[in-house]
């Protein structure tokens, strides 16, 4: 039996796709929910997996075609066996010798693979049960890399090591969500009256607390760790209820204030800057929002993150500091009117009391849109956080 398969169906926000990978090919078998095809969106992609146990009959859109929601993408035979079928192998056999990369590797790995013409069977997983890793096959590149194939053309690799043709490069096509970011930050630069503000904190009572409540805190929430993003986040929430214009967004000349704190938490991927969004945030408590951090990162480094989950967000924030960052200016995430820029830790002398001490410092950058924000009130927001942040109890408090 015939099945056509469709482009799954995209939200009012998203116009089309992009057919990314083609994980099976005409003729091939495949399982009931197996990954056929991965279908790239501005935000995420999308994986369309198989309805039936069969084979792959006809490809209607071959990889980079555009396609709107519920287009018929390829046709599918229901109980048709497939090539795989005739050899098939061991099943306690495949996770460990990785020869189906759409099992046993998620999208980043079978981009990698898809983008440097590997095939997963030629690299050894260490992930659990076999699954490939990324790290695996950056590491077989770099190996590759450093040992070329001498054995078969000595002749040529010595003038790859020496001559014009060891100078490569590499054109790799911008990929639909990487260039989707790249025009929303320059949108975001060009319509919006961006200014930043800047503050520093003291990260010594945040660090002493973690220090003498850690293990406490991961017994009693089920090995949830304690860090510093959800005291930001807290701090962040009670703040822009003192600042409603912070927690606002502009819909053409209309300003929307909302009665509620959705805050978005910038997420760096394989694929660029993602931004899924923590509900509610008011009501959470520092452990709900740790748990609720860990699950969309996860997500969002797998390609797992729905459309839900990254729309409505009223206010972001980005951490820098896990790269090193000192100091930088966030960009603004339309129609957001603010974003909260956090950098590294460091020690630095400050004073104190008349007195010369070292402190824990982090530099805090507020970019905000001055259409709707005004100076006084950018400043007053930072300077809310920094107070609750030098003063973890006032968090718990809100006052």
């Amino acid at each position: 039996m015939s099945i056509e398969i469709k482009a799954p169906s995209f939200p009012e926000s998203v116009a089309d796709g992009t057919i990314a990978t083609w994980h099976k090919q005409p003729g091939e078998a495949c399982t009931r929910d197996e990954l056929i095809v991965d279908i790239e969106t501005d935000k995420v992609v999308m994986e369309v997996v198989a309805p039936a146990d069969g084979s792959l009959e006809e490809i209607v859109m071959p990889e980079g075609s555009t396609v709107l929601s519920n287009q018929l993408i390829a046709r599918f035979s229901a109980g048709a066996a497939g090539t795989a079928a005739s050899s098939p192998a061991p099943v306690e056999e495949a996770p460990t010798s990785a020869a189906d990369q759409s099992d046993v590797s998620g999208p980043a790995v079978r981009k990698l693979l898809h983008e440097n013409n590997l095939n997963a069977s030629q690299i050894t997983g260490t992930g659990k049960d076999g699954r490939l890793l990324k790290e695996d096959v950056l590491n077989y590149l770099k190996d590759s890399a450093a040992t070329p194939a001498a054995a078969t053309a000595p002749t040529q690799s010595v003038e790859a090591s020496t001559g014009p043709a060891h100078r490569t490069s590499r054109r790799v096509p911008m990929t639909r969500m990487r260039s989707t970011i790249a025009k929303r930050l320059v949108s975001a630069q060009n319509d919006a009256a961006m200014l930043t503000t800047y503050n520093e904190v003291d990260m010594s009572p945040i660090m002493a607390l973690r220090k003498q409540y850690k293990a406490q805190f991961e017994k009693a929430h089920n090995g949830t760790r304690l860090g510093f993003m959800s005291f930001f986040v807290k701090a962040a929430a009670e703040a822009l209820k003192r600042f409603p214009a912070v927690n606002a967004s502009l819909d053409g000349n209309d300003m929307v204030y909302h009665a509620y704190q959705d805050i978005s938490v910038a997420v760096s991927t394989e694929r660029g800057l993602v931004v899924p969004v923590l509900r509610d945030v008011e009501a959470m408590s520092l452990a709900d929002i740790e748990k609720g951090i860990v699950g969309l990162a996860t997500q969002a480094k797998e390609g797992k993150l729905t459309m839900e989950e990254m729309q409505g967000g009223t206010f972001t924030i980005t951490n820098g500091g896990i790269f090193g960052s000192l100091l930088s200016t966030p960009i603004l995430n339309p129609p957001q009117t603010a974003i909260l820029g956090m950098h590294t830790i460091q020690d630095r002398p400050v004073a104190e009391n008349g007195q010369v001490v070292i402190r824990p410092m982090m530099y805090l950058a507020l970019s905000y849109d001055h259409r709707m924000i005004d100076g006084k009130e950018a400043v007053q927001f930072l300077v809310t956080i920094k107070e609750l942040l030098q003063d973890p109890a006032r968090i718990l408090l809100e006052i």
